[in-house]
């Protein structure tokens, strides 16, 4: 991992040069051959490879804008594995929505928490514990916290949630 993404980056080039090249082939491999299809056959395959020409098109434009970086991709799951090793989230799911960066589920999670809590149906220290994993994820996901909620996570958040957002932080 300590390239960052740039061994990563360099395969994934690699393999979209090569399938662009095999999708090229097939397209010229099937007008070679288009007497010895029929014409269904014919149309149903070169619509085929178009699609897949389109799909890679589609995910070079996403790389090329910024919207899909294998090191961002590589990162986040880093960050996840992070959080599991050093014990800083205790729950399965919020570390699953966190490594898949899903911070409109982290916060359906947080209302119904909330909405649990009232009705007596989540304990309070279960709540605490919960609100100040998903409330570390979301910041570290980028997202905007309320006052309120920084402020309940600089009272609640213990010393493994330090020690995961201080290497959190040597990691980015």
């Amino acid at each position: 991992m300590a390239s960052r993404g740039t061994t990563e980056t360099s395969k994934l080039k690699q393999n979209l040069e090569e399938q662009l090249d095999r999708l090229m082939q097939q397209l010229q491999d099937l007008e070679e051959c288009r007497e010895e299809l029929d014409a269904d056959e014919y149309e149903e395959t070169k619509k085929e490879t178009l699609e897949q020409l389109s799909e890679i098109n589609d995910s070079l434009k996403k790389i090329m804008s910024g919207d899909m970086t294998l090191v961002d991709e590589l990162s986040g799951m880093q960050l996840a594995i992070q959080a599991a090793i050093s014990q800083a989230f205790k729950t399965p799911e919020v570390i699953r929505m966190f490594a898949k960066k899903q911070p409109r589920q982290l916060r359906t999670r947080l209302a119904e928490m909330d909405r649990d809590l009232m009705v007596g149906k989540l304990a309070r220290d279960l709540y605490t514990q919960q609100k100040v994993e998903i409330l570390t994820a979301l910041r570290k996901l980028g997202e905007k916290l309320t006052p309120d909620d920084e402020t309940f996570l600089s009272a609640n958040a213990g010393a493994a949630l330090s020690q995961f957002e201080r290497v959190s932080t040597d990691l980015g």
